[in-house]
């Protein structure tokens, strides 16, 4: 009885810890939202104000001369950057996990996962000054102006002018190499536990090897391979230095061409706390504790939506049993 309440001891910091840290940001920032209102998300425009003026009093609240807080582009650059590296992220991983799962030879096997796991283990500011150094300069003089002529004459948000390497796909880009592994890794162990005997029966029938794989060995991943792309869009949306570093940290402005310099949520909070510390209302700063209110939020309901998507599968899996 005592190792099972040790145990339950144990199991419960998690839980407690995220309720913990949600009600100290809204309990910190609460004087930021009040002031803020529902606007805070919808404008985009954010302005610290005169900082070394005399503090006014708007709607009760002391703030600086002319500041306001609007998070509107950061929402924006924080989605479609996320968006983005998905989109390049999860066939990459997929295919990475087929590759590892059922063409490497046995082998080879483990020590090729050893280096695809590695990646996992890379700093996320290594990446971001491998994307400064190397991807910006790449897609910046090369890949963004040959898209802008071919692709941009069909798709607007390719067209020109195609920037200077810094920006939102260029975000989604270095945000997908970071998470490819998540899912490459995941996926790959989930395959590889499969009992052969499902290959065999299905090869057996008639299948090709590209049939069994996609038929019957994928579907039987599913429920990893929907785990394993949520906790990739978590990484994804909490990145901070990575993004800070190639984003190209616009303020105020919502991008219109992939292209376009973009802020995330994450990377604002700390490009901007530095200058925020200097309010001397302190009303800065928790605004600053709002934006990352949000961005817990948006986390919370992405991985609610993880496990609504896993029970709706499990549902409809024991119907067709049924």
């Amino acid at each position: 009885m005592k190792f099972r309440a040790w145990l339950a001891i144990v199991a419960g910091i998690l839980p407690l810890a995220l309720i913990a840290i949600v009600a100290f940001l809204a309990i910190y920032s609460w004087p930021a939202m009040h002031f803020n209102g529902f606007g805070f998300v919808t404008r985009d425009t954010w302005r610290l104000g005169n900082l070394y003026a005399n503090p006014v009093v708007v709607h009760g609240t002391q703030i600086p001369r002319g500041a306001t807080y609007g998070i509107l582009f950061l929402i924006v650059g924080t989605l479609l950057s996320t968006a983005i590296a998905l989109l390049i992220a999860l066939p990459l991983g997929v295919g990475a996990a087929i590759f590892l799962a059922e063409v490497v030879p046995d082998a080879l096997r483990t020590w090729i996962s050893f280096f695809v796991e590695l990646l996992m283990a890379i700093p996320s500011v290594v990446f971001g000054l491998w994307g400064y150094v190397v991807v910006i300069p790449f897609l910046g003089q090369h890949l963004y102006p040959a898209l802008a002529h071919t692709v941009g004459r069909v798709i607007p948000i390719f067209g020109e002018p195609s920037g200077s390497g810094y920006g939102l796909l260029t975000a989604g880009v270095v945000l997908s190499l970071m998470i490819v592994p998540i899912i490459a890794a995941t996926l790959r162990d989930a395959l590889v536990s499969q009992p052969s005997s499902l290959r065999e029966a299905a090869l057996g029938l008639g299948a090709t090897r590209f049939e069994a794989l996609w038929k019957v060995m994928l579907p039987g991943t599913r429920k990893t391979l929907i785990g394993a792309t949520f906790l990739a869009l978590g990484r994804a949306l909490g990145e901070t230095m990575a993004v800070l570093m190639v984003s190209g940290n616009a303020l105020n402005i919502l991008p219109h061409r992939i292209y376009d310099p973009i802020s995330t949520m994450a990377a604002f909070i700390v490009s901007q706390l530095d200058s925020a510390l200097q309010d001397p209302t302190g009303l800065a700063v928790r605004s600053l504790a709002e934006i990352a209110f949000v961005l817990a939020i948006i986390s919370i309901i992405v991985n609610a939506l993880a496990r609504l998507l896993l029970l709706m599968w499990n549902s409809n899996q024991r119907s067709v049993m049924v």
